[in-house]
């Protein structure tokens, strides 16, 4: 049989999600073990810190969007997504990225270069030409955003591994990542109200057109007047939270499989507003409360449910939240309560939290990786090839 026909390489959420799994189980135990001193650091020109943000968004994060984009393209353009030899490359690639990270200290630097930038430059141009080349069969019509925040990820993790552009790249990375997951609420909680509740949701341009365009601006919030930046912040997380208000938040929380999704909309915007109360005022968060609002709620708390939804839809499966599923939601929404809420109150259990929280990262991609690996090597049950 031939490699590269194997279920596993027939779309790209298969080999991409199930890398997720794996990273999102260990990426976070081992900044764990490497921040509490059980594990010695990498040794890079860069910190271990620049080495965690970077591995939970460019690795954790990436192989979640890599995943998501290189299936979604598919009902897009109604073009069959890259599969085959292209996916073992990109996976190589991603790989190859992994251990580079690791043992940049033992590379020429031309060499971690290349092997830093050899997935995402390909993935970015590879998903950019599908776009381009079927733009005239494209059903969403702002699918150019695509074609200017995904090359900006590139600029993005370059600057996160230079130490004097480090916050530079970290807040761009969020930005971008933001934009990202706005784009995927508009069009994801659109079907599910109407599939589940069967509601429509407020979708008007003259509101989620402006909404893009402040995220997309807030890309480059380093790069503006603190005062303008905040200014942008602030009318963003305003115009999300009237636009929540029209998308029936009260329906969606009576399920937990659709109310993640409106959690995850509301770490966003709370994210946001955390980061107008620093600009304005001095007060001493526990942690990088802003950042993990973002990583913990928005990215933590959307990606297993969107995991299980792609895992069982996309291989044949009907798309139903079991018990076990839920489950892990609420592992997720336990490790959110421990990681960024708890610390505020009882800052003296900060260490502690961090433990609880990486646990439940553990647990809850375990349990995901044991339910769903197995799917996304098997062929659909439907008997479709792909």
């Amino acid at each position: 049989m031939n490699i590269s026909t194997h279920p596993l390489w027939l779309v790209g959420f298969r080999p991409f999600f199930s890398l997720a799994c794996l990273s999102g189980l260990s990426l976070p135990v081992l900044w764990t073990l490497i921040f509490t001193g059980t594990l010695p650091a990498p040794t890079t020109s860069y910190s271990s810190i620049q080495w965690h943000a970077h591995e939970m968004f460019f690795g954790f994060g990436w192989a979640v969007l890599g995943g998501f984009l290189l299936t979604s393209t598919k009902n897009w353009v109604n073009q069959r997504g890259y599969h085959g030899n292209a996916l073992i490359l990109l996976v190589g690639a991603w790989l190859i990225e992994r251990a580079g990270m690791w043992y940049e200290g033992a590379l020429p630097p031309i060499l971690f270069r290349i092997s830093n930038n050899l997935f995402l430059v390909s993935i970015v141009v590879m998903i950019a030409w599908t776009l381009i080349r079927n733009h005239k069969d494209d059903s969403y019509r702002d699918n150019y955003l695509f074609l200017i925040i995904l090359p900006l990820f590139i600029a993005s993790k370059n600057l996160m591994l230079s130490a004097d552009y480090f916050q530079i790249g970290w807040n761009m990375a969020i930005g971008l990542f933001r934009m990202a997951f706005l784009v995927m609420f508009e069009r994801t909680l659109t079907q599910f109200m109407k599939g589940v509740f069967q509601v429509s949701i407020l979708r008007d341009p003259r509101l989620d057109g402006p909404i893009k365009l402040l995220a997309l601006s807030l890309v480059f919030v380093d790069l503006l007047p603190p005062w303008l930046g905040a200014a942008i912040t602030l009318l963003l997380a305003l115009l999300l939270i009237v636009r929540l208000v029209f998308w029936k938040p009260q329906l969606a929380l009576r399920r937990l499989d659709i109310g993640i999704m409106y959690l995850g909309y509301l770490a966003l915007v709370a994210q946001l507003l955390i980061n107008v109360v620093s600009a304005f005022t001095d007060i001493a968060w526990v942690g990088t409360v802003s950042i993990h609002v973002f990583t913990f709620g928005v990215m933590g708390m959307v990606i297993p449910a969107m995991l299980i939804r792609i895992s069982k839809g996309h291989t044949g499966r009907k798309v139903v939240f079991d018990g076990l599923d839920k489950w892990v939601l609420r592992i997720m929404i336990l490790g959110f309560i421990a990681r960024v809420i708890v610390p505020q109150f009882a800052p003296a259990t900060y260490l502690h939290c961090i433990y609880l929280a990486a646990f439940c990262w553990f647990v809850c991609f375990s349990v995901l990786a044991w339910r769903y690996i197995p799917y996304l090597v098997q062929a659909r049950v439907d008997g479709r090839e792909h």
